[in-house]
């Protein structure tokens, strides 16, 4: 696999082009239930293939998900990249004055929690993963800046957070990258986002660059999706936001056939396109599906089949049902 860098602080963070999203082996996504012996297979085999960065969160589970990938990097540390996040915060009692903590004491907290479940010494890059409103992104950041002191963490993250929060956070620390959803599905970065973020010299993590899986050509309706699947709720998945939205599949699916690809590598090898700054990470539970993943390293979208698919039909639908909390 091709690799680049993320970041600029401490010549930045090497790292494979297309990284894994681990969230969906333990949230979210598992109405038919867990199988962690498969999930643990698909992260072997993801190293094999040459995927170095693996992401995933606390609130992810919660925390189930940071005890998984763990288990699978036992043994398997050197050139891997752990990606971490905090600020969701998971204890119920307590989210019923806040969902987000960006408090000093809260991040040393979160982090120490982390170390302990993903059974490592160090973190190689720690995301905040919301911005939390109602504490000056200065004292988060420097909270994590010292956790970078302390040899906790290597390299700091922000996810979600809009462009004076990240120009206000790099001032503080060097951010290495920013993670936020990305894909020909969800564009809103292009409006601003990734001009600072190359601006300040900062790497770029899209998540859901498959657009939740809409983008593989896999659902046409709610009906193939399990019952509490977070999908259902979403409204881009309901109604006529759904049947709208169908078309954007089609056009990618006109630019695979072209190529003898899947839809879902066409989306991906479009990300990638649009600068060597940008790790997409896929997530999946099958050592088929990331074995499609991967290969999109090497799909090669003509100028054309690039103009195709920029031009593809809005989306029609919000991203959550409340984004009350995104993006601040």
């Amino acid at each position: 696999m091709k690799h680049t860098t993320l970041g600029s602080v401490d010549g930045g963070l090497d790292v494979g082009r297309i990284g894994l999203g681990c969230m969906g082996m333990s949230a979210f996504y598992t109405g038919s239930g867990t199988n962690d012996a498969e999930s643990i297979r698909v992260i072997h085999r993801a190293i094999d293939l040459g995927v170095t960065l693996f992401d995933t969160a606390d609130m992810y589970g919660p925390f189930t998900n940071e005890k998984l990938l763990g288990r699978a990097l036992q043994g398997k540390r050197d050139g891997v990249v752990i990606a971490t996040k905090f600020g969701n915060v998971t204890d119920p009692e307590q989210r019923k004055t806040r969902a987000v903590d960006g408090r000093p004491e809260y991040v040393h907290a979160s982090v120490d929690a982390s170390l302990e479940r993903l059974g490592v010494e160090y973190i190689d890059l720690y995301y905040q993963h919301r911005v939390d409103t109602l504490v000056p992104i200065e004292e988060t950041v420097g909270a994590m800046a010292e956790l970078v002191t302390a040899g906790k963490v290597r390299h700091l993250g922000l996810s979600e957070a809009a462009p004076e929060t990240i120009r206000r956070a790099h001032a503080t620390h060097p951010i290495t990258a920013l993670q936020t959803e990305y894909s020909l599905w969800t564009r809103d970065v292009e409006a601003g986002i990734l001009d600072v973020v190359r601006e300040l010299g900062i790497g770029f993590v899209p998540y859901s660059p498959l657009g939740r899986g809409f983008l593989t050509g896999s659902i046409r309706s709610l009906d193939q999706l399990d019952e509490n699947d977070f999908r259902r709720f979403n409204p881009r998945f309901q109604g006529d936001s759904l049947a709208a939205n169908i078309r954007i599949v089609e056009q990618v699916d006109s630019v695979a056939r072209e190529l003898d690809a899947a839809p879902g590598q066409v989306a991906l090898a479009w990300l990638l396109a649009q600068g060597d700054d940008i790790v997409p990470i896929p997530g999946t539970k099958r050592q088929q599906y990331l074995e499609e993943n991967v290969a999109a390293d090497d799909l090669e979208l003509s100028a054309d089949q690039l103009a195709t698919l920029d031009s593809v039909a809005a989306v029609t639908g919000d991203r959550y049902p409340d984004m009350s909390t995104v993006n601040k």
